[in-house]
C-alpha cells in the first residue's frame, strides 16, 4: 500500500510517503513545503494546499495519514496551524481520499515505542525502519513519514487504533 503522511505547519508542512505491507516499508519520497513567514497568511496557505496537491498528483496514494492538532503555546500560533491544517484536509478531500489521524502521542509511540521520544529519537528510529544510509534531514519530513509508518503498522488494527475523518 502506498501511504502519505502529512506533518502539517505553517511554515513548513512536511510530507513522507511510505510503500508498506503493514510490516515492510519503504521510502517512496519526501519533503517539505515552505512558506515565507514575510508573506501574507492567504499566500501562504495556497502554496501549502498547491504543494500537497502536487504531490497527491505525482505519487498518487492510497491512504493519507495526518497528525491531529495538538497543544499549541498560544493561541495565535494553534489558529495558524488550524488554517494550515484545514487547506491540507481540503486538498486530500478533492482528492477523494480517506484520511486518518494520529496524535503525537500515538506516531511517536508507533515508530518508537516511547510516547515521550524527542524529534531526533524519531528521526533515528525512521531511518531505522526504513533501512536508509542518513536520516531524513527535515524533522518534518521525518516526523511524516513517521505518521505514515503509524498509519501502516495501525491500519489493520482494530477501530480506535486511527480514526477515519
Amino acid at each position: 500500500m502506498r501511504i502519505l503522511g502529512i506533518d502539517c505547519g505553517c511554515e513548513r508542512t512536511g510530507y513522507g510517503l511510505i510503500e508498506s505491507d503493514g510490516v515492510r516499508h519503504t521510502l517512496v519520497a519526501s519533503g517539505v513545503v515552505t512558506t515565507s513567514p514575510k508573506e501574507p497568511l492567504a499566500e501562504r496557505l495556497k502554496t501549502i494546499s498547491d504543494g500537497v496537491r502536487g504531490v497527491l498528483a505525482r505519487y498518487a496514494p492510497e491512504a493519507v495519514a495526518v497528525e491531529e492538532v495538538f497543544y499549541a503555546q498560544n493561541a495565535k500560533t494553534a489558529i495558524r496551524l488550524s488554517h494550515a491544517r484545514g487547506v491540507v484536509l481540503l486538498a486530500i478531500a478533492e482528492a477523494g481520499l480517506g484520511m486518518s489521524e494520529y496524535s503525537p502521542l500515538e506516531v511517536k509511540t508507533s515508530v518508537t515505542g516511547y510516547g515521550r521520544a524527542e524529534k531526533r529519537q524519531v528521526q533515528l528510529m525512521v531511518q531505522s525502519l526504513l533501512k536508509l544510509d542518513e536520516i531524513i534531514a527535515s524533522e518534518d519530513a521525518s516526523d511524516a513519514v513517521a505518521i505514515a509508518i503509524c498509519h501502516a503498522t495501525r491500519c489493520g488494527a482494530p477501530v480506535g487504533a486511527g480514526r477515519r475523518a
